[in-house]
């Protein structure tokens, strides 16, 4: 049985180098991302975390950096803390920054995940709010109000 994917592409006025920074820079993923960041030293092998900026310790994701190669492509895996250690519940998500007739072209790929699950539902709502909250801070340097600010769920 194949797995479900979820594919996002947009176009950012920026540069590859800004887009990969705010993608693992906390201190910038935590201004559209709903006072979230992303923690690792970003190298292959290494754990990767999705936490709450103002508590480290409540944790939303986590995972392991599959590949690295900056400004371009970054692979993580990534589950839910409690169903880390199931395979069947790890998926993975690749940002794919490419640069087309002087413009920043992300496709992201979240793909390997449970059909019919709460992580496909809620990704499949979450990536377009994230992603386009991301595109609005890089191009106008402002963070959109209601994705610089705490969510305990994704709105629906």
């Amino acid at each position: 049985m194949t797995r479900p994917q979820f594919v996002y592409v947009t176009y950012i006025h920026s540069t590859p180098e800004k887009v990969w920074a705010a993608l693992t820079d906390g201190e910038i993923t935590k201004d559209y991302w709903s006072r979230r960041r992303n923690v690792s030293d970003w190298k292959v092998g290494s754990k990767w975390t999705h936490q709450d900026y103002d508590d480290p310790k409540k944790v939303d994701v986590v995972g392991t950096v599959l590949e690295s190669t900056p400004p371009r492509r970054l692979v993580v895996s990534w589950a839910s803390p409690a169903e880390a250690d199931n395979p069947a519940k790890v998926s993975r998500v690749t940002y794919q920054i490419d640069v087309v007739e002087g413009e920043v072209k992300l496709t992201l790929t979240h793909e390997d995940l449970e059909p019919d699950s709460g992580m496909l539902r809620g990704i499949s709502t979450g990536w377009p709010f994230v992603l386009s909250a991301l595109k609005t801070l890089l191009e106008t340097g402002t963070p959109m109000p209601g994705f610089a600010r705490r969510w305990e769920k994704t709105p629906q």
